[in-house]
């Protein structure tokens, strides 16, 4: 469980893309009796969320982002030096989702474009992995995308998953500069865990057939998904959550020796309400640091940390202001930051 540091490097911008389609969660689904949905959803605390059509995929949501990020800063493509995508639902098995992003883009051949294929914790691990990066004197600007359609993945006839999932995009980019000081990483990693959160076919293991597209009931509720949907172990998620991610929070703060009343917000995956109010509680972190979307969004993976920053924190970061940032989820794999914003760029939120 290695704990880095990191030198003035920093995030200069952010921006994030959303569907334009509007998702009532109370009215999702026809397949179970209205009392239950509302239980359900009052439960998750995911009240809408947003779906991509047919036709869009994660990385047009990240483009509209990045698009939108390169313009309101002002940047050149050919002062991006590389270009990271974070995701589990990439436009194909191949190419990297990266390199077809660096074309559209216009950015350089010299550019690095390379995928990173990790869900919930995937934006503390690629920000980790930008950091690092930068400490290379010939790299200055690098360009993380974020994207997700996970309302693809999900069967609406499974009420363990059907009422958490939506989809969005994100843009950051993250350079050197005197004014960020000194950052903090915690990333750990238990396999064993793999099945908790997992899609069983469509990969090489257990390759996509007739079979496997098959709907069927798999459980004793009667919920209905087939193989290449995704299936989450709901009660283990929480138990993983509850023993891991306080600890490494409390951790990081002991090695970075910040106090937590120093920091501004908390910013934590959007998994449900359930969890964070648990971590809040835990933390005995003050309620109103710690900024949420979960209602509006719902559960965007990777996304919902720079999604959650856009949407809720655009006119709440001013100049110098630290920051604590914790993504847990399938994997297992989770993660904790505290970094230093300093007059961040953060462009208005785009429905696309």
């Amino acid at each position: 469980m290695p704990l880095i540091t990191h030198q003035n490097i920093g995030i200069s911008g952010m921006a994030a893309a959303i569907p334009k389609k509007r998702i009532n969660n109370y009215r999702y689904t026809d397949y179970f009796p209205k009392n239950e949905v509302k239980r359900i959803v009052d439960k998750t605390g995911i009240y809408e969320r947003r779906f991509a059509d047919d036709s869009t995929c994660s990385s047009d949501l990240c483009y509209a982002a990045a698009e939108q990020l390169i313009l309101k800063m002002n940047i050149k493509a050919s002062e991006i030096d590389v270009l990271l995508f974070v995701s589990q639902t990439p436009d194909f098995r191949m190419p990297a989702t990266a390199c077809l992003l660096q074309n559209r883009l216009k950015l350089g051949s010299s550019t690095i474009a390379f995928d990173i294929n990790l869900g919930c914790s995937g934006f503390i691990v690629a920000l980790q992995t930008a950091y690092a990066m930068l400490a290379n004197p010939s790299i200055s600007k690098i360009l993380l995308l974020n994207g997700e359609t996970r309302s693809k993945v999900y069967s609406a006839k499974d009420r363990k998953t059907a009422f958490l999932f939506g989809d969005a995009g994100s843009a950051t980019l993250i350079e050197k500069g005197g004014e960020f000081g000194e950052s903090y990483f915690s990333l750990n990693t238990d396999g064993s865990g793999g099945s908790i959160i997992r899609v069983e076919a469509g990969g090489y293991r257990n390759p996509s057939s007739k079979e496997t597209l098959v709907e069927k009931v798999v459980d004793e509720y009667g919920n209905i998904r087939n193989d290449e949907q995704g299936v989450m172990d709901g009660e283990s998620v929480f138990s993983f959550v509850a023993k891991k991610v306080p600890k490494d929070i409390e951790r990081l703060l002991v090695y970075s020796g910040v106090n937590k009343s120093d920091i501004n917000y908390f910013v934590f995956h959007q998994a449900s309400k359930m969890i964070n109010d648990f971590l809040i509680r835990k933390l005995e972190f003050e309620p109103s640091k710690i900024p949420s979307s979960l209602h509006k969004f719902g559960n965007t993976s990777s996304v919902s940390i720079p999604l959650t920053i856009v949407s809720e924190l655009k006119e709440e970061l001013y100049q110098i202001d630290q920051i604590c940032l914790c993504a847990f989820g399938v994997g297992l794999s989770w993660g904790s930051a505290i970094i230093k914003t300093s007059d961040m760029v953060i462009t208005d939120l785009l429905e696309v």
